[in-house]
């Protein structure tokens, strides 16, 4: 029986191959070894006779995904006449340091498509990056991978919780349709889309006050259009998702992001740089007889105003990046005739990230990365992108902000790891 259905498993392989123009299976394995460590400052009540030590958090951890994200993926393509052509793309991340596949229970959590293309562009369906997520990634030096990821692609926590709200929208979404310019346009290309939230409505939970009605979560819909000629790239995207609400109370909470990124590449050195607005803002039907009580006060609205310098520069077989960002943010009280600022201090995080990596060959590579955050004004931002980025479920790179008195100063990380592709 066993040897039945592997026999047919194989004949379907088979047929599928060649049903297909082209099959491609592709992926790549990286895994480093990490350390990370983060400090926080006293900065309570205290007495020069009995001041409080700094307080130290660090970890080592057999990393994943330092220069590049481990990944398996197969993509396809076939000629159906006419100009038009049918595509799909599966892409699973990696963990080669505990050996699984994917997150949470999606298996190809990284991207999962189908295509249609033709003179008209691409029309794409399925698990896909966002169009805001695109100049993070390819306008940071690193590739938002390893300890060098850029200051604004990371998850911001304490008091700078704006992307990590954005999270579960910021770099993919699931149930989007995307339309991508056709590449034949003199440099020009573009891409949109809408991912749908798929939430239950009706009158009949609108008109129950006990019901849980969030029909207004979920969702996105963003745009993103550049200009790539030679040595030049610039690209200008916004995206906006809504990621709370309440149906009985009139709010929306949504997220909106803009960014412009550009990079130059001299030869003996390119230039990357890119700046970013990330907003939260919470929207009421009738905020003039909002209830303000303590129960049902919103989120605090908080713009953030985010930049990335960086560069890498070629050397024989190796190649030397660095970058440094900032995000900065300004919080707002709601009130019932709209938000207004806060007079207490912007929260500011800051990163400096330096990197080196040594091609052995064409598709395997020895690298190191080093990175430094400093945060100012009760900012709470560590050195790698726990929630988000390819690395291996349960790194503690969290700030010690929560103690009594203190509030997070910096934090480090280190690299040294190998990746190969295939």
């Amino acid at each position: 029986m066993k040897k039945t259905l592997v026999a047919v498993a194989a004949l379907l392989a088979a047929g599928i191959v060649s049903a297909q123009s082209t099959l491609t299976v592709f992926g790549a394995l990286d895994a480093g070894v990490s350390y990370y460590q983060t400090n926080s400052k006293y900065q309570g009540l205290t007495t020069p006779a009995a001041p409080k030590p700094d307080l130290k958090q660090s970890q080592w951890a057999l990393s994943n995904s330092g220069n590049v994200s481990s990944r398996l993926g197969f993509r396809g393509q076939e000629d159906l006449g006419g100009g038009l052509a049918a595509a799909f793309w599966l892409e699973s991340t990696l963990w080669p340091d505990v050996g699984s596949v994917g997150r949470a229970g999606t298996y190809f959590d990284r991207r999962s498509t189908v295509s249609l293309l033709g003179p008209f562009g691409e029309l794409r369906m399925g698990r896909d990056y966002t169009p805001t997520f695109w100049s993070d990634a390819v306008f940071d030096p690193f590739g938002v991978v390893g300890s060098g990821t850029s200051l604004i692609a990371q998850t911001m926590g304490g008091a700078l919780p704006t992307i990590s709200l954005n999270r579960g929208y910021y770099a993919r979404k699931a149930n989007s349709v995307g339309y991508f310019l056709p590449p034949n346009l003199g440099g020009f290309y573009g891409q949109a889309m809408y991912a749908f939230s798929e939430n239950v409505s009706g009158p009949q939970l609108q008109d129950d006050p006990k019901a849980v009605n969030n029909s207004r979560t979920g969702g996105y819909a963003g745009a993103r259009v550049g200009y790539a000629n030679g040595p030049f790239d610039i690209a200008l995207a916004y995206g906006k998702s809504n990621i709370a609400d309440n149906y009985h109370f009139g709010s929306t909470t949504s997220v909106t992001t803009t960014n412009l990124g550009a990079s130059y590449d001299f030869n003996v050195v390119k230039l990357f740089g890119e700046y970013s607005m990330v907003d939260v803002k919470t929207d009421f039907a009738n905020a003039a007889t909002f209830p303000l009580t303590p129960a049902l006060t919103p989120p605090l609205n908080v713009d953030t105003r985010n930049f990335l310098v960086g560069l890498s520069v070629p050397i024989g077989a190796g190649q030397v990046k660095a970058s440094y960002a900032q995000v900065k943010g300004q919080f707002y009280n709601f009130t019932p005739y709209g938000p207004r600022p806060m007079t207490t201090p912007d929260p500011k995080a800051t990163k400096l990230a330096l990197g080196y990596v040594y091609n052995l060959s064409k598709r395997t590579a020895l690298y190191t990365n080093f990175a430094v955050t400093k945060n100012e004004n009760g900012a709470a931002v560590g050195v790698v992108n726990v929630a988000s980025a390819d690395v291996a479920p349960g790194y503690s790179n969290t700030v010690n902000s929560n103690a009594a008195g203190y509030r997070a100063d910096r934090g480090y990380g280190y690299d040294l790891g190998i990746r190969h592709a295939f």
